[in-house]
């Protein structure tokens, strides 16, 4: 089963600094079995002049899930307070790398983790991954 996740990221080397959310880019892989590739590259909405979307308000998670729009999961080193909402759709794993690369290696190895979590649909829960 493939599984299609998301890596915020501003320099496309490294996992953004804060809240997943607030990245810049988001670098969409699909992994498969023998592997992982990039597919997509995702810029970031800028709600900053939106005064009605406020963080960790369903209306905030609903704007952003738009931009995960088909993701099986969301990696980040930090989320925020809308991480409830977000786990209705897709599972979001935290992961203790400030390297891409390294959260991609992670990833990988637990995909089987990644997978069951995300078979519990809207009961789901976060997932933390260490190195």
């Amino acid at each position: 089963m493939e599984l299609l996740v998301a890596f915020p990221t501003d320099d496309g080397e490294n996992l953004n600094n804060g809240h997943a959310g607030d990245a810049q880019y988001f670098y969409l892989y699909r992994f498969y079995k023998e592997g992982e590739k990039l597919i997509e590259q995702r810029k970031n909405i800028d709600f900053s002049g939106n005064q009605a979307l406020k963080p960790g308000t369903p209306e905030m998670a609903k704007a952003k899930a738009a931009i995960f729009k088909d993701l099986d999961a969301l990696v980040g080193r930090e989320f925020g307070l809308g991480l409830p909402h977000l786990l209705k759709k897709f599972v979001c794993v935290l992961v203790e790398t400030d390297a891409m690369s390294q959260a991609i290696e992670v990833v990988r190895n637990n995909l089987d983790i990644i997978r069951e979590e995300k078979n519990k649909g809207e009961n789901r829960k976060h997932i933390v991954l260490k190195k």
